[in-house]
């Protein structure tokens, strides 16, 4: 006895009927999203203060609301340099996130980046960041810097929908 094969199926759209196979488009009045490039995000990112950095600890996600600043398109994190977070992030891929939103308006902007992570320990580049005005609000010595080197980026606006 041999197994009879199952059907084959034709996914693809058909000549005789077209609209069968699509989904129809959908208008609506909620937010539009809009994906972002690289520079606008960017830019967005240096116009806020804070952000949110996610490494690994003991093997664990972890995630930390810190302030930080841009420098040369890296992102900047001034820290101390005993702390969890100075020794989760050496030479470590971390994602950074920042974003900006209006809960009245139903509109905003997120950024999401992922890249290496490294001490700055260069004297010249310490005293250069020292003057970027990036004070942290977290009572404690700060004298670590942390620099991300952006690899991916990823970025999208939300805006008020426009009537259909």
């Amino acid at each position: 006895m041999t197994a009879e094969a199952p059907p084959i199926m034709d996914l693809g759209l058909s000549a005789a009927e077209p609209a069968a196979n699509m989904l129809p488009v959908m208008e609506s009045e909620g937010p539009a999203l809009e994906h972002l490039s690289r520079d606008e995000c960017i830019r967005l990112m240096g116009s806020v203060l804070v952000g949110r950095i996610v490494y690994t600890l003991q093997a664990l996600p972890a995630v930390e609301l810190v302030n930080f600043a841009l420098d040369d398109g890296d992102i900047i994190i001034r820290t101390d340099s005993g702390g969890k977070l100075a020794a989760a992030t050496r030479g470590a891929v971390v994602a950074f996130e920042a974003d900006s939103v209006d809960a009245h308006g139903h509109a905003g902007w997120s950024v999401t980046v992922v890249g290496q992570s490294g001490a700055v320990t260069d004297g010249a580049e310490i005293r250069h960041l020292e003057h970027t005005g990036i004070m942290p609000w977290a009572p404690g010595g700060h004298d670590h810097f942390i620099r991300i080197a952006p690899a991916i980026i990823n970025g999208r606006r939300f805006a008020p929908g426009r009537p259909a």
